[in-house]
């Protein structure tokens, strides 16, 4: 069955994160995820957070910025979270919005190179191996994991473009797609990313619900025409442009709870394992809210 998820933004403050985590949980999704964007709280310190508010849910931090994160003790700190929240947490990266990156002088010369050297030896250290890297970005001599996690937690990218699915496929357990994500683009990452073993795929998707369908559509046009304006392999496929109430029907999970639970199913029916429901507007959003919602999606 695929899982349904719900996405905490940064933007609220760090304070407001444990309530809003158990009204996560107490909602019935299975998944609560977090995001690290410059200069908002740290993912870690978030994450950590929201496993300590709740006792059922999985975390997902989707994602980090690998040219900020040092393959070693970044993997310490995942191993920490995975020892003390068996199961419940998936860790991702990504390669980091590249003005920010700039902006804090860690914008790499390969975004491609740095992502696939942190991601394959954070997740060879959890597995508890001898980790020896010489890459262009990644240089480990002989480290170990004094306390690798004894159920080793997932790790994820978060990419979009053609290069880095490939990358996703090879070297991660998962990848994120970011919002907004049509079926046309769910099937054209799946095809890139290409994976050989089993390889989760978690789909964000902008959400809002409401029992008057146009008017959600409405709350939407300007994050279509946003995506539209930055162009990009999702904004190709949005599809024809001409109508902008259909793009925002086929960019999220929006409209009456019975379209958006429909919208779920074909997201799961195009290859998503879990679909992560992104509020909009994105502040003040009654979680409990959506336990129609949820209930519609499961169909119980």
């Amino acid at each position: 069955m695929i899982a349904l998820g719900f996405v905490v933004r940064p933007e609220h403050p760090p304070e407001a994160l444990p309530g809003l985590a158990r009204a996560v949980e107490d909602a019935g999704f299975d998944e609560l995820w977090l995001w690290e964007d410059c200069f908002l709280a740290g993912g870690i310190a978030t994450t950590a957070t929201a496993l300590a508010a709740t006792s059922r849910v999985k975390i997902g931090l989707g994602i980090m910025p690998a040219p900020v994160r040092n393959a070693a003790f970044v993997a310490m700190e995942i191993a920490a979270l995975a020892r003390m929240h068996p199961g419940r947490v998936m860790p991702g990266f990504g390669h980091g919005v590249a003005d920010w990156m700039r902006q804090i002088g860690a914008k790499p010369e390969s975004q491609l190179a740095l992502l696939e050297e942190t991601v394959a030896a954070v997740r060879s250290l959890l597995a508890g191996e001898e980790v020896h890297a010489a890459g262009r970005y990644v240089k480990l001599d002989g480290v170990r994991l004094d306390h690798p996690p004894e159920q080793v937690p997932p790790i994820f990218t978060g990419v979009r473009r053609e290069r880095s699915l490939a990358l996703s496929g090879r070297v991660a357990d998962g990848t994120i797609l970011s919002e907004p994500s049509t079926l046309s683009y769910i099937e054209w990452a799946r095809e890139r990313i290409a994976a050989t073993r089993p390889h989760r795929l978690t789909v964000f998707a902008w959400c809002n619900v409401n029992a008057d369908g146009a008017a959600a559509r409405a709350a939407l046009r300007p994050l279509v025409e946003e995506r539209l304006r930055v162009g990009g392999p999702q904004a190709e496929h949005l599809g024809d442009t001409a109508d902008l109430d259909a793009l925002a029907a086929r960019a999220g999970v929006v409209g009456t709870p019975e379209e958006c639970a429909a919208s779920i199913r074909a997201l799961g029916e195009a290859g998503a394992d879990s679909v992560v429901l992104v509020p909009q507007p994105a502040h003040d959003v009654d979680v409990r809210a959506f336990g129609e919602l949820l209930t519609l999606a499961r169909g119980t």
